[in-house]
């Protein structure tokens, strides 16, 4: 790759300058930001190239957590080094999470006040829109041959139908892609190494090897921290493990994320009720930065409920930038570590052949994050059915939130034919809410 932004022609000022601007700016999910990014840096300054900044962004996206901070993070790694890919990643980061905990304390103390749940109304049903026109964009990018559309309807079946363990799907789908790729890469759309790999430079180990020391010191300090003085059976242990784990077996951004969580959180933990998932989701679809941020969200109300020895607004916080420390820790881990191998990665068959399918698995996961989303805002029961393996979640027909249903045909309407940003189908979808909820 050449070397189009090197320090010397970028300066470091500049490079924060620019990325707290752009920090500020990214709105509209993974698409705006990397959008908002390819314009900033590569067409009005030239600071990167395009080749070098869609080979960055392919590697990105094979990489557990959010694509676009990881790109700003590797953007600034390669301008100026470690203290640019510092710089980067988190001025990407920073603004949303001030908005997301500002909100997050707002929302834990105003919840029930009865125009909040109005107002929340809406914004749920602007959610399952948005989720819907996300899982089929998603959909149409990665499932371009049978396998992947196999692997997706099974990733599917296996969390809705039988309740399966979300890290079980994703190393499942891996194991199969990189038996594919080895014998049928056709079967995944992956394309041969290329012939220019002896040509690769040397293998940088030593540098790897310092980063994944350096960042996983980084990314245990605070837990380390927790269990010498709080224990493994505080509230906040609980949240630093749970998130760890997230940040590593959570591929294809913030709605398999929210899947998870959905499924652990929600019914394994109880640390939020179903319809509050939704709620933090419509929170991070309104505020700039990666929408992974919702798991801040996740962190505050978790550790506000439970906050010994803490007053609540202390422990919520404390929750809160726990959770976007372990979420966003391993991120500079993977960029840092790997950023020297951008370009041996691109060789690396069966990786891209693993990662192909945990993205078409992926597909499937978000599918049964929108129906679980669809159950609990539309209807006011849902119940679970048991029957041997098979567990699913059914509605209570006449339980069907009659105010719910039509905000949400509005969204729908408002968001495919009409196709308005999610900012303005936010806004207006919570003023319906407002009218229908407390009816005016």
């Amino acid at each position: 790759m050449t070397v189009q932004g090197a320090a010397g022609a970028v300066s470091y000022a500049a490079l924060v300058q620019v990325f707290a601007r752009i920090g500020w700016l990214s709105f509209g999910g993974p698409a705006g930001q990397i959008a908002l990014m390819h314009r900033e840096l590569v067409e009005e300054r030239g600071w990167i190239a395009e080749a070098d900044f869609l080979h960055a962004l392919n590697i990105c996206h094979l990489l557990p957590g959010p694509e676009a901070q990881q790109l700003a993070t590797w953007i600034g790694w390669r301008l100026h080094g470690v203290r640019g890919g510092l710089a980067a990643g988190l001025l990407f980061v920073i603004p949303g999470a001030l908005v997301i905990l500002a909100l997050s304390m707002f929302y834990a103390l105003a919840a029930d006040l009865a125009w909040v749940e109005a107002l929340f109304l809406g914004i749920k049903a602007a959610v399952l829109a948005i989720v819907v026109q996300a899982l089929l964009r998603i959909a149409g990018r990665a499932l371009d041959t049978g396998l992947k559309r196999g692997l997706a309807l099974a990733a599917f079946a296996g969390l809705f139908l039988f309740d399966l363990p979300f890290p079980a799907i994703v190393l499942g789908a891996g194991v199969i892609g990189m038996v594919a790729a080895a014998y049928r890469p056709q079967w995944l759309a992956i394309a041969p190494a290329g012939a220019d790999s002896a040509a690769l430079p040397p293998r940088p180990w030593r540098s790897t090897l310092r980063s994944v020391l350096v960042w996983s010191a980084v990314w245990a300090a605070p837990m380390v921290l927790i269990a010498l003085t709080l224990g493994p059976d505080h509230v906040l242990w609980k949240i630093g493990a749970f998130f760890s784990q997230l940040a590593v077996v959570t591929f294809g951004g913030a709605y398999a994320a929210l899947a998870y969580m959905a499924q652990e959180a929600v019914a394994g933990f109880g640390w939020l009720q179903p319809g509050e998932m939704a709620d933090g989701l419509g929170l991070a679809e309104t505020t700039p930065g990666p929408l992974i941020l919702v798991t801040q969200f996740v962190g505050y109300l978790a550790a506000f409920r439970a906050p010994e020895p803490f007053s609540p607004l202390v422990a919520g916080v404390i929750g809160a930038l726990l959770t976007t420390w372990v979420t966003f820790a391993p991120c500079f881990l993977w960029i840092f570590a790997l950023a020297p191998w951008i370009d041996r990665l691109g060789q690396a068959v069966r990786l891209k052949g693993g990662l192909a399918a945990v993205t078409a698995a992926v597909v499937g996961v978000i599918a049964n994050l929108t129906a679980w989303f669809a159950l609990y805002v539309l209807f006011a029961q849902v119940n679970e059915i048991a029957a041997g393996p098979l567990r699913l979640d059914w509605p209570v027909w006449a339980s069907l939130d009659w105010r719910a249903a039509v905000l949400a045909g509005l969204a729908f309407v408002l968001a495919f034919a009409a196709k308005w940003s999610v900012l303005r189908l936010l806004a207006v979808s919570a003023v319906g809410g407002l009218a229908l909820g407390l009816g005016l």
